[in-house]
């Protein structure tokens, strides 16, 4: 265990395995390759926090570059070009080689792109990247309006944000509802109304065919049903792609995400793969899985770290989530995916209330908002298996507490 370990991204799963490696007092080399000019950093403020006010980028580190030198984790700015797996070898872009004990792959994931006339104008961005993020905010106070394409977690987020800083916000969201494929139609009519009383206008059910442009610069969006909305800024939130094809091009085997087993191990046993770009074997729900959440990528590091220090075990990580939108906060615990019953806890007209989700009596799932107390009791016994009745999720006097214990 004195071989250098190779880690190929410098995300939240990359940094994370990195430091719990020497947490684990792992003594060898550790290489994390960097693909950006910054420290590693936080993604999850670009699309909200970040935005809002005037910090700057230091305040998404992770850590000062001091912290990588104490550690003696060498940060390497530079990209991976190829796997060299019968030499245990990585390729560099620069044209260097390193050697690897054990390389991980935590690619992460990239925008989906918008695929219409004109969608590559300066003022056509998006939200996955700090450079990114550092664009929309200096662009924002010099625009008007905004329309945002997609009403996912960072659609909304980014909505929420530029209709606090007084900018016009239309929303385009081809389903019938925001987050249709996160969340269950409750929490979706909740959000659709908190943002529409914001002043944020969304619609459903349609998408952007071209962006239109006048003397080279943004000017609005045509819609699949002809209508014309004007806009001198356009956000793009359409979903990722899994970075699988440095994988692919070793000749492992990827999917959705490369894949791995119950151990985060592709079929060459030098190789891991964590984060974003892993669809992983869960022993938990007995299929493949691959999850967008700083939750997973930081416990599959932690997974990996473990075993590449003599504790191999099987990853078990229960999957949570957060989006913050305005001054809600959003909380899941569990997946609800199939989900046929859903019981409301708290009261909506308050703007703290959960709905648990249930599927064949069984709890399979709450998502929370602005209901705290509801996410932690989610966190501690869905992982263990645990349930409670319908009715007594309905019931505000049954203390969720003692049914923890």
């Amino acid at each position: 265990m004195t071989g250098p370990v190779v880690i190929v991204g410098a995300g939240h799963a990359g940094f994370q395995l990195a430091v719990s490696l020497r947490q684990a007092k792992f003594a060898g080399q550790i290489l994390l390759i960097n693909d950006e000019k910054h420290l590693p950093y936080q993604r999850p403020p670009l699309s909200k926090a970040y935005l809002k006010g005037d910090g700057a980028p230091d305040s998404l580190m992770f850590r000062p570059q001091k912290f990588f030198e104490d550690q003696n984790i060498e940060l390497v700015y530079d990209s991976a070009k190829a796997i060299d797996r019968k030499a245990k070898k990585l390729k560099l872009v620069s044209g260097k080689e390193l050697d690897y004990w054990h390389l991980v792959i935590a690619t992460g994931a990239r925008n989906r792109l918008l695929d219409v006339p004109n969608a590559s104008l300066d003022d056509v961005l998006y939200l996955r990247t700090m450079d990114e993020s550092e664009q929309v905010r200096q662009r924002m106070p010099e625009r008007k309006r905004v329309v945002v394409i997609g009403a996912g977690f960072i659609g909304l987020e980014f909505a929420a944000t530029a209709r606090s800083k007084g900018l016009e916000v239309d929303v385009l969201e081809l389903a019938p509802r925001v987050m249709a494929r996160a969340v269950t139609p409750e929490i979706s009519s909740y959000f659709h109304d908190r943002h529409t009383a914001a002043g944020i206008r969304i619609h459903y059910g349609v998408r952007a065919t071209e962006i239109e442009a006048t003397d080279g610069k943004v000017s609005g969006v045509a819609l699949s049903d002809g209508r014309h909305l004007p806009a001198d800024l356009i956000v793009v939130g359409v979903g990722v792609l899994p970075n699988v094809e440095l994988a692919a091009e070793a000749d492992l085997p990827v999917a959705a995400g490369i894949i791995v087993n119950e151990q985060l191990l592709t079929s060459d046993p030098d190789i891991s793969a964590i984060g974003d770009c892993s669809l992983f074997a869960s022993h938990r729900f007995g299929e493949l899985m691959r999850l967008e959440s700083v939750q997973n990528a930081t416990d599959q590091a932690r997974c990996v770290a473990a075993r590449l220090t003599g504790d191999a075990k099987t990853y078990d990580g229960y999957p949570w989530f957060w989006s913050d939108q305005g001054d809600d906060k959003l909380q899941i615990a569990g997946l609800t995916t199939g989900f046929d019953q859903v019981v409301v806890r708290g009261d909506v007209a308050q703007r703290s209330f959960s709905t648990f989700c249930y599927k064949n009596g069984k709890l399979i799932g709450i998502e929370s908002v602005n209901r705290a107390g509801d996410h932690v009791f989610g966190r501690k016994i869905l992982p263990l298996g645990g349930s409670v009745t319908p009715e007594q999720a309905a019931d505000l006097s049954f203390d969720l507490k003692k049914a923890m214990a």
